[in-house]
C-alpha cells in the first residue's frame, strides 16, 4: 500500500502538479490539506478522470481536506466531534480496511493569542478523538499538515524559532502524547537524520535550493502498520517545479501481504 500526504495550498492551482504526480507515483491514498476551495468548486471529475474516488470537505478559500484513493472510501466522516469547529480540517473513511485520518491543523499565529489557543484546544481534541474511538492494538493511519516541528532537527535553525507558533513546546508536548498513545512517526522510524523537510517558506529567497524548511508534514501509524512500513521519503521535487505550493508529498509504503 502506497500512501502520501500533501498540502496543496489551493487544490485547484497545484491540480496540475498533483496529477501528473498521482499518474507518476501511483499511490492507493493521497490526503491533501489546504485545498481552499468549496465543495461545489472541488475538481472531483479530473480525480475520478485519472481513476481515483475523491472525499473532501471543503472552505471558501480558506482550509479544506481530502482524500483521494483508488478504492472507494467508506464511512466518510468530516467532522471532529470532540471539539466545536465549523472550519474544514478533518476528514476519516476506511479504505483497503484501514482507518484513515487526514487532518490540517491550525497554523496558531503567535503564542499568546487566540488563535495559538485554538490550535493547543484542535490537537487535544485530535488527541480525545484517537482514544474514544481507536485502539493502538488496530491499524490506524493519520497524516496531514500538523504545523509543529516536534524536534529540533524538523527546523532548519532551531534556536532561531524556539517558543514560537510551529516549534512550541506546548504544542510538541500534545504531539508527543499521540505518540505515547501508539502512533509511530513513519518517516523518523525510516530516517533518523535531521535536513529534512517537508515545508518552506515562500518568503525565505531560495529556500528550497538552501534546504531552509521545517518537517510539519506526518504520517502516523499503529504499530501493527508501522511493523509493516518498508519505506518512507519526502518527494522535493515537487516544490521545485513552477508555481509550487510552500509544502512537497510525504509518502510511506506498507507491505500488506
Amino acid at each position: 500500500m502506497k500512501f502520501a500526504t500533501f498540502n496543496t495550498n489551493s487544490v485547484r492551482l497545484r491540480l496540475p502538479v498533483i496529477l501528473e504526480w498521482l499518474l507518476r507515483e501511483q499511490p492507493d491514498i493521497l490526503c491533501l490539506q489546504e485545498i481552499k476551495a468549496q465543495d461545489k468548486d472541488f475538481p472531483a471529475a479530473d480525480f475520478e478522470g485519472a481513476g481515483f474516488h475523491p472525499a473532501f470537505k471543503g472552505q471558501k478559500s480558506y482550509n479544506g481536506v481530502a482524500i483521494i484513493s483508488r478504492q472507494m472510501p467508506q464511512e466518510v466522516k468530516t467532522s471532529l466531534t470532540s471539539i466545536e469547529d465549523q472550519e474544514a480540517r478533518f476528514i476519516s473513511a476506511t479504505i483497503l480496511d484501514v482507518p484513515v485520518i487526514n487532518v490540517y491543523i491550525p497554523q496558531g499565529m503567535a503564542p499568546g493569542t487566540d488563535k495559538f489557543a485554538y490550535k493547543l484546544r484542535w490537537l487535544r481534541g485530535l488527541l480525545a478523538h484517537i482514544k474514544e474511538n481507536y485502539k493502538k492494538e488496530m491499524p490506524l493511519l493519520i497524516a496531514g499538515d500538523f504545523n509543529v516541528a516536534l524536534e529540533t532537527i524538523d527546523v532548519f535553525d532551531p534556536e532561531s524559532f524556539r517558543d514560537e507558533a510551529g516549534f512550541h513546546p506546548d504544542e510538541q508536548a500534545i504531539m508527543q502524547e499521540l505518540l505515547a498513545w501508539g502512533l509511530v512517526d513513519i518517516f523518523r522510524k525510516h530516517q533518523p537524520d535531521g535536513g529534512h523537510y517537508t515545508f518552506w517558506d515562500y518568503r525565505i529567497p531560495n529556500a528550497l535550493k538552501r534546504n531552509m524548511g521545517w518537517r510539519i508534514d506526518y504520517i502516523l501509524a499503529t504499530q501493527p502498520l508501522a511493523d509493516k512500513s518498508v519505506i518512507s521519503w519526502i518527494d522535493t521535487g515537487a516544490r521545485a517545479l513552477p508555481k509550487p505550493s510552500d509544502h512537497t508529498f510525504l509518502i510511506a509504503e506498507f507491505d500488506m501481504s
